[in-house]
């Protein structure tokens, strides 16, 4: 009789299903996944290239939306590729050192966005808030600090995740229900007690965003307040339009992440199912990120001037 308590891997490969219930439309769904693809590299790429060319936008709000499009690159090449090769070439295996990667790079990525994030909200209060100093507290030496700080955050918290899953055996199953690794998704096929390593995974993604919203609504409603006391109306408009769109931003990309994580987290399977195909898009698109860039350029400049 075959021992009951395993303590290795029984094989070095995964299988990702894909959108479940959904099986039948993944040639369909690449379609639009692929035009998305190729937009937000386009776009991302193009938004670098301005930015190295142009001398006069090397400035806090172009450098950090630099390092976000950086970090928007790596999320949609560590996603979108690896989808479209399982909805159009069925290709559902995966190795268990390719998943552990591209959860890896998905995790520490996010949380290096959340990051970006806070930084662009610090350079708008300081911008806002004291323009005169603008240039001496937001120098280039501190812009790379800041933004070394929001890499190694998210290397620091998420290296663990890893090395966290090669340890656990796994005896029940290898199929994964979704269409690329995701650490809760991984941890359910272990066939021991994981409550510890959900338990760090989700106090570690709920430590980072929310320390990160929280800094960033104070952030916020500290520009808010000084925005009031602008003396011209236009100029009242402009910030309060910069600051909503913004804001809007924010919202979109904090709920449908911690949607998405809580519901690996607590298993809402009925839930996930329906909402998933509507939400990931958000969520991991860089169609949004590329557009976001595009209405923070416009409308910082509006700002500005």
């Amino acid at each position: 009789m075959a021992p009951a308590n395993k303590s290795k891997l029984t094989t070095t490969t995964f299988m990702l299903t894909g959108i479940p219930g959904l099986e039948h439309m993944h040639v369909w769904i690449g379609i639009p996944f692929c035009s998305m693809y190729v937009v937000a590299v386009v776009g991302n790429v193009t938004i670098l290239a301005v930015v190295r060319a142009e001398r006069s936008l090397h400035e806090p709000m172009f450098l950090f939306l630099c390092m976000l499009s950086v970090t928007d690159l790596v999320l949609s090449t560590s996603t979108l590729p690896r989808m479209l090769c399982l909805f159009w070439l069925g290709a559902h295996d995966i190795s268990f050192e390719a998943c552990l990667v591209q959860m890896f790079f998905i995790h520490s990525f996010t949380a290096m966005e959340s990051g970006f994030f806070l930084a662009m909200a610090i350079d708008r209060y300081v911008a806002i808030c004291d323009p005169l100093r603008h240039a001496t507290i937001l120098t280039h030496s501190r812009i790379a600090k800041m933004g070394a700080a929001v890499v190694l955050r998210g290397v620091a918290f998420f290296s663990p995740h890893p090395i966290l899953l090669v340890q656990l055996p796994y005896c029940k199953t290898h199929i994964i229900a979704h269409t690329y690794c995701e650490f809760m998704a991984v941890v359910k096929l272990a066939c021991v007690d994981t409550g510890a390593t959900k338990r760090y995974s989700l106090s570690v993604a709920f430590g980072i965003g929310s320390c990160d919203c929280f800094f960033i609504a104070l952030s916020y409603v500290l520009i808010l307040r000084a925005v009031f006391l602008l003396p011209s109306r236009e100029a009242r408009v402009k910030a309060r339009g910069t600051c909503g769109s913004y804001v809007c931003v924010i919202v979109v990309f904090y709920s449908t992440a911690a949607f998405t994580f809580l519901t690996h987290h607590f298993g809402h399977t009925n839930m996930y199912l329906l909402v998933l195909p509507f939400l990931n898009p958000i969520v991991y698109d860089p169609v949004l990120n590329s557009r976001r860039a595009k209405v923070s350029l416009l409308s910082w400049n509006c700002l500005k001037n």
